[in-house]
């Protein structure tokens, strides 16, 4: 009955079974390690988070490139503050506002981005208490650059002067005339006064929408692999149900065809 299988016609189909099986099995498990590798990344990150808060500071210079390792990390820069700029549209305890930005100018000669507190309601100058003047040591969580449209931050153009919606050197190089460190740090404590802006988890860590995106596409693979077994034996079964009729003479006979008219 099953000779049917030796077919060209279900040679294709067994070999597109035998490969997409497989395939998407495959395609399934890497998604899944994915999601898995966000989820490790996000406990690790959280662990380090509260293990920051208490381990001693260290200079800038030791913890640059901001990478996953370092991002979160405390830190300690010395310097001048300088110039000052807005960061307006950010949310903290579900409440809008705006960050307080002030260039630190170091004994390097480079800048660091140093958001010095939040404050609630729309961004505006006059609010903003001024830096503290002379020498300053600073400390606080090192940032990487923020990435406008990633995790919150706005993406549009033409603000007011003096301030910015992203806090990176890309935003911030055309702002302030000192050259930047490709990082920034948030104050362990406000300034004057103003909420400390709490250190965010390093991108691509957290349990994001990407995150469930993977196990959602985990979910979809195996299904897929489903399906092409399910498909597989619904199809096995016709055939195998179509050879059975024709063997016990059950299949419905065709109309048959008109006959030919012969010649006078």
């Amino acid at each position: 009955m099953y000779r049917f299988l030796l077919t060209p016609r279900w040679w294709g189909i067994n070999v597109f079974v035998l490969l997409a099986i497989p395939f998407c099995v495959f395609m399934g498990s890497w998604q899944l390690s994915r999601f898995e590798g966000r989820v490790h990344d996000s406990r690790a990150a959280t662990e380090q988070a509260a293990s920051d808060k208490k381990e001693a500071a260290r200079p800038l210079a030791t913890m640059l490139p901001v990478d996953k390792a370092t991002s979160g990390r405390r830190v300690s820069v010395h310097g001048q503050y300088g110039k000052q700029l807005l960061v307006p549209g950010r949310q903290l305890d579900d409440r809008s506002g705006f960050y307080v930005l002030t260039l630190l100018r170091t004994d390097s000669g480079k800048a660091l981005p140093v958001v010095r507190g939040w404050l609630p309601g729309t961004a505006d100058a006059a609010k903003a208490p001024a830096p503290p003047t002379g020498e300053v040591t600073v400390t606080g969580a090192l940032q990487a650059s923020e990435t406008p449209g990633d995790n919150g931050v706005s993406a549009t153009g033409g603000l007011p002067a003096g301030q910015t919606a992203a806090i990176s050197s890309a935003s911030l190089v055309n702002l302030v005339p000192y050259q930047l460190y490709d990082a920034w740090i948030t104050l362990d404590q406000g300034d004057s006064g103003m909420k400390a802006v709490p250190a965010t988890v390093p991108q691509g860590t957290g349990l994001d929408l990407k995150a469930f995106q993977n196990l959602g596409y985990t979910g979809e693979w195996f299904v897929f692999a489903g399906f092409v077994v399910f498909m597989w034996f619904r199809l096995l079964r016709r055939e195998a149900e179509a050879v059975r009729d024709a063997a016990l003479g059950l299949v419905p006979q065709e109309e048959a065809a008109p006959a030919p008219v012969s010649a006078p």
